[in-house]
């Protein structure tokens, strides 16, 4: 087997506790040959992990290097765009972090340039690659939830404005916890429920709790007055195929307990899958008039989703196959959140639009 020659786009925290470290797990089938960041500090922590990669602050410098064939994209979410057509269109594969765009317009660009290359656009959406996650997409497609027709997806935090980065800058992020881990759970969702297609969205968000400098933030001090994202978001999405999904999600909400779950309303039976934990499965079923909670025993063991998420990206560039998660995926994600962003301002239910 050749060694997939790799260029990481991008070298700041994602790709340093994610990116790098998965293909670092499988040295036998890709190397490291390119790292780019235009912090050189970034740069330097990066070069620690794969010492032997050339370094660069211009990632077209990796591009035009003819050995290269797949690049990771970790830039900042208003970085992503540009780096993954450009890759594309010089044939390259890519695996871009979520979200996979800023809003939908430049995200059907991106999915544009992917079919026409030819090439994968995989999408960083790692909780799909979970033991939990695994073990519930196989009991569903094997029939036994039924048609699943509702679902709840909620990720929660009481207290955790991300301090760094650009998580509090709209202009630079495309949104709050709405796009920064509701992008995660909602994919989970819609990957359990076998991607519908969305047609509608009414959603609401408030900035009043992550604007107050007088609450306390578990992740750090940062600048209310820079905070123009949104600290909980919630919205109804309505599906072509008749289903419909509730999603909640917060940085800073007055709550009991932090969520980070879906809870699936089949046909046959129910399901609540959570991010963690040593039970992370719960079924709900019916059988001759008799009710069932039961927990599965038998949940594959993923010791890192993220290293999964790398290796399954290196081995559908290797194989020819499909891309595990693709930019289509990314781009439902984007339109949803986009026609919840307009429903809050508008008051309105919004249409979504996923052609492109």
């Amino acid at each position: 087997m050749k060694k997939l020659k790799v260029g990481i786009i991008g070298t700041g925290g994602i790709a340093c506790a994610c990116h790098i470290p998965g293909y670092l797990s499988i040295p036998d089938q890709c190397e490291i040959k390119w790292l780019c960041d235009i912090k050189p500090k970034a740069l330097d922590e990066a070069l620690l992990l794969a010492p032997g990669a050339k370094t660069t602050a211009d990632y077209r410098d990796l591009l035009a290097d003819p050995e290269v064939d797949a690049v990771s994209v970790a830039t900042p979410n208003r970085v992503h765009m540009d780096p993954t057509i450009d890759a594309l269109r010089a044939g390259k594969h890519v695996l871009c972090e979520k979200p996979l765009a800023m809003d939908r317009h430049e995200a059907k660009k991106m999915c544009r340039a992917a079919k026409e290359s030819g090439k994968i656009l995989q999408v960083g959406l790692q909780m799909r690659f979970g033991g939990a996650a695994r073990f519930m997409k196989d009991y569903i497609d094997a029939g036994h939830m039924g048609d699943i027709y509702y679902a709840r997806a909620q990720a929660l935090r009481r207290r955790g404005v991300p301090s760094w980065g650009v998580f509090i800058d709209r202009e630079q992020q495309g949104g709050g916890p709405l796009i920064d881990i509701g992008v995660h759970i909602m994919d989970l969702t819609l990957h359990l429920m076998g991607y519908p297609k969305p047609v509608s969205a009414s959603g609401k968000t408030w900035d009043t709790l992550g604007k107050n400098p007088d609450l306390v933030n578990f992740w750090g001090p940062y600048d209310h007055s820079k905070f123009t994202v949104e600290d909980m978001a919630v919205g109804l999405v309505r599906f072509e195929n008749g289903a419909a999904v509730t999603l909640e999600s917060s940085f800073m909400a007055n709550i009991k307990e932090e969520f980070f779950r879906t809870e699936l309303f089949g046909t046959k039976s129910g399901a609540l899958v959570k991010g963690a934990g040593s039970e992370p499965i719960e079924i709900y079923s019916e059988t001759d008039k008799q009710l069932f909670d039961c927990v599965p025993r038998n949940i594959p063991e993923v010791v890192s989703s993220h290293i999964a998420e790398v290796q399954e990206f290196v081995k559908a560039v290797h194989s020819g196959a499909l891309s595990p998660v693709p930019g289509e995926n990314g781009l439902v994600l984007n339109a949803i959140f986009d026609a919840l962003y307009k429903s809050a301002e508008t008051g309105k239910d919004e249409l979504i639009d996923v052609a492109y």
